[in-house]
């Protein structure tokens, strides 16, 4: 009985092992041939971001609309906040002491990818593309990520301060809500095929790469990526919630994890996290808002990659990261970054212009920046998803009291 118990709890964990198994070992044996499987990944990831979009939207908006005033959105929003905020300097702060403990030397080279030939915009115009979007339904793209979580969140205070005229829509939320939830659990059946498709691919087409002249770069970023994910993410769960929490933050964050590799989206990730934070004992009001934003603003592995690829770009052109303005400069690029950086595959390069930009570097420093973006996104997607699952943990328990774990919040 137990053993049929067990099977049943996770047999949707068994397939997705045994997909991402399989097509790890397809990868090694057929290398770049198997890029023809991945449409098969494709199309699965597509469903996914498809369904995320409404999903996003139905769960932020929901559950601001549903929010008892009693329970102090602002003091919700503002722990999120510092929590995001504090999360993101550790792992930079411990990332900067790794690269002077084990210093990057050698000159890499720059010749593997051709440099960015986009036009570099504004401050202004980036902001404004970030934030905001100029007709309805680009609204719908998951490019513009932030900018829906904004509307969202607007449409939510509006059906919440609308009060009893805003009921009927406030339902419609909910309902909707409950309805994406339903339609990303029957896309997820296609999990199995369409990351084991994903992992093929990238064990077959990018796995030597690993072995190039960026393997020391590369060492280090997943050495210190390992050890914030195991030891820092159990760190934060004891303060959450002592040992008991770090048993149940583990067993539910391991699908969570399998998702964020096997895709390196964080937002295709968004559905096995809040299925996860929910098994986790977090509040339904915290999960449903820190889970979405924080798939767009919180970002511990872009955190460390960001001070990696400083630290790289200045082993290049012969500078040291050790004194203290360039420190703060590099502190303050990476919590930009962790912002700025959108939650797709292989995102957009604004967060390696900043750093040029901000430091005076030559066109030269961007491909060797693109390129570790480039390899090291696995881990990075890894850390910045799962971390929002620890995050949520912590906001629970800085605003529902030590005993969060034992109450019955909805």
């Amino acid at each position: 009985m137990k053993i049929n118990n067990i099977l049943k709890n996770y047999s949707g964990l068994l397939w997705l092992l045994v997909g991402i198994t399989t097509g790890s070992i397809v990868g090694l044996i057929f290398g770049k041939s198997v890029e023809s499987i991945k449409p098969l990944g494709d199309i699965f990831l597509n469903l996914l971001f498809t369904a995320v979009i409404p999903l996003v939207f139905f769960a932020v908006s929901s559950a601001i609309a549903n929010i008892d005033r009693s329970k102090k959105l602002g003091k919700l929003l503002t722990v999120m906040v510092l929590v995001f905020l504090a999360t993101v300097l550790i792992s930079a702060i411990l990332t900067l002491a790794a690269t002077w403990i084990f210093p990057i030397h050698q000159q890499l080279g720059t010749s593997n990818l051709p440099a960015e030939t986009e036009k570099i915009q504004s401050v202004g115009e980036q902001m404004t593309q970030l934030l905001t979007v100029g007709e309805f339904y680009e609204i719908g793209s998951r490019k513009n990520m932030l900018a829906l979580i904004i509307f969202s969140v607007l449409v939510g205070f509006s059906t919440l301060y609308a009060e009893e005229a805003g009921d009927g829509f406030k339902k419609f939320l909910v309902s909707g809500n409950e309805v994406m939830k339903k339609l990303i659990i029957l896309i997820m059946k296609l999990g199995p095929i369409g990351l084991g498709a994903y992992f093929a691919y990238q064990v077959g087409v990018f796995g030597p790469q690993l072995f190039g002249t960026y393997a020391k770069a590369l060492g280090l970023y997943y050495g210190v990526g390992a050890f914030y994910f195991v030891v820092f993410f159990t760190l934060y769960a004891f303060i959450a919630g002592g040992f008991k929490a770090i048993k149940v933050f583990w067993k539910n964050n391991i699908v969570p994890s399998l998702t964020s590799v096997g895709t390196c989206s964080s937002i295709a990730t968004i559905p096995a996290n809040l299925e996860g934070t929910m098994k986790m004992g977090v509040p339904a009001y915290i999960t449903n808002v820190t889970i979405p934003l924080g798939s767009t603003l919180h970002k511990d592995g872009s955190s460390i990659s960001s001070i990696i690829k400083i630290a790289v770009v200045f082993a290049i052109f012969g500078k040291d990261l050790v004194h203290v303005d360039t420190i703060i400069l590099a502190l303050g690029i990476t919590v930009l970054v962790s912002i700025v950086e959108g939650g797709i595959p292989n995102g957009g390069y604004i967060g390696e212009l900043l750093m040029i930009s901000a430091y005076q570097l030559p066109p030269e420093a961007l491909p060797p920046a693109m390129i570790i973006g480039t390899l090291v996104d696995p881990m990075a997607t890894l850390l910045n998803a799962t971390g929002d699952n620890v995050a949520a943990m912590l906001i629970a328990r800085f605003t529902e009291g030590k005993n969060w774990m034992e109450s019955k919040i909805p």
